[in-house]
């Protein structure tokens, strides 16, 4: 995907044969299109833009974890409600698919901040 956008050159504002509103607006036009395009000199080009051009950020993987597969089973010993161990195992698998999930989210979250902030 390219990085670089492509942008037609404003040309320079007429000295003679316009007013001079004219010519400060039409200044202020191209000025401000080529802060927006990133072609002005900006040093750090806070004031460019985001267009699809600058955005390379794939798609997150699918999602592991489609629901939950524990399905709270228990038992009761001495008074006390106890979950199996193969439905506690379970669980603990679930978190585990679903901390993977986020951690994967958060990566391609992070990636899309640094390509916005260029």
């Amino acid at each position: 995907m390219a990085t670089r956008s492509r942008y037609t050159a404003v040309p320079a504002v007429p000295l003679v044969g316009v007013e001079e509103w004219q010519s400060q607006i039409l200044n202020a036009l191209k000025e401000n299109v080529e802060l927006l395009t990133g072609t002005r000199g900006e040093p750090d080009l806070a004031s460019a833009a985001v267009n699809i051009a600058r955005l390379a950020v794939s798609v997150p993987p699918v999602q592991t974890m489609q629901r939950v597969s524990a399905n709270g089973s228990g038992v009761t010993i001495s008074g006390a409600s106890v979950p199996i161990l193969e439905d506690y195992n379970q669980l603990l698998t679930d978190v585990q698919k679903l901390a993977n999930d986020v951690a994967n989210l958060r990566a391609t979250v992070e990636i899309l901040i640094t390509q916005l902030r260029g």
